[in-house]
């Protein structure tokens, strides 16, 4: 089942792309990401949006961002603190992120975003739980653009509901990330 999500997540990426012409395109990257947590594992698939704007430019770099719009399946491998209990769900995702980078968009940036998520069932695992299906996450990250427009990245994730109900305990996840940018 998990894998039937994920192809037909991946093949609907694709022909949206294909569906936009190349001088008006509405996706500018297409990015998988998979992280790790206590007891859960996340893989997500996203498209982004790079913003036209470049903010304190100095010495070849500059501060920009893109929209990143995404969808991710979470694997609790511990569901309601019960050893070897597995449960899955969904988050779709919304993110304004700030980067760094050359102005190029090539070699090394760093970045930085907060959006909103939407989970599908309550998370409950381990001694984790988020008591709402709508989340924040924000994240930090640093990552290298290279010369074929592939992008390899790292980043730390924290989602919490910010902490207007509990209980509220937070989930971070430690994430690799592997973009093509068009």
């Amino acid at each position: 089942m998990f894998a039937k999500k994920l192809i037909a997540a991946a093949a609907a990426l694709l022909a949206v792309q294909a569906a936009q012409a190349a001088d008006g395109s509405v996706i500018d990257s297409v990015s998988v990401d998979y992280g790790s947590s206590a007891k859960v594992h996340m893989l997500r698939l996203g498209v982004q949006k790079d913003w036209s704007a470049r903010w304190f430019q100095s010495n070849g770099s500059h501060l920009s961002g893109y929209w990143d719009a995404s969808f991710g399946f979470w694997r609790e491998t511990q569901y309601q603190n019960v050893p070897g209990a597995h449960e899955s769900l969904t988050d779709i995702g919304f993110t304004p992120v700030f980067r760094w980078e050359h102005d190029n968009k090539k070699g090394i940036y760093y970045e930085g975003g907060i959006g909103v998520h939407r989970l599908s069932e309550l998370y409950n695992n381990d001694t984790y739980r988020l008591s709402t299906l709508f989340q924040f996450g924000d994240h930090i990250g640093i990552g290298y653009v290279f010369d074929n427009n592939w992008e390899v990245g790292a980043k730390i994730q924290h989602f919490s509901n910010g902490g207007y109900r509990k209980p509220n305990t937070g989930v971070n996840f430690l994430e690799l990330k592997a973009a093509y940018h068009f």
